[in-house]
């Protein structure tokens, strides 16, 4: 789902997700709209019992990252705000939190923890030279 006119995705994206919030966010990222029962079924296993998904879907819709329309006795959830936003947002504070700001001090302590190898070193460079 895109920003939207008249959505908080800048306000949003500022509230941080628990890993249990950003695992409903994930599910709901897979489908445009989806019932309680899809965001459980998209949930990986153990799933959680679904009073526990209500409550963090109630707990998302109170951050502002997800909206609800009640469809006959069932909500119809939507997330807010999409994916590449609270991606970049994330990556954002995790760089400013613990690299001081600097992406390249980032991808300098990836390659020391040989989590990027020199082959992606080479795709980046590639990429930002056809940029």
């Amino acid at each position: 789902m895109k920003n939207e006119p008249g959505t908080n995705n800048s306000i949003a994206v500022e509230r941080s997700l628990t890993k249990a919030e950003e695992l409903i966010m994930q599910a709901l990222w897979q489908y445009e709209k989806a019932f309680l029962k899809d965001v459980i079924e998209a949930i990986p296993e153990p799933k959680p019992h679904s009073n526990t998904v209500a409550t963090l879907l109630k707990i998302l819709m109170e951050k502002g990252y997800v909206k609800a329309e009640a469809v006959g006795r069932n909500n119809l959830y939507c997330a807010i705000i999409s994916k590449e936003n609270y991606s970049k947002n994330s990556i954002g504070n995790l760089v400013a939190n613990y690299f001081n700001g600097s992406y390249s001090n980032a991808v300098s302590f990836l390659v020391d923890q040989q989590k990027l190898s020199v082959k992606d070193l080479e795709l980046l460079l590639n990429q930002l030279k056809n940029k």
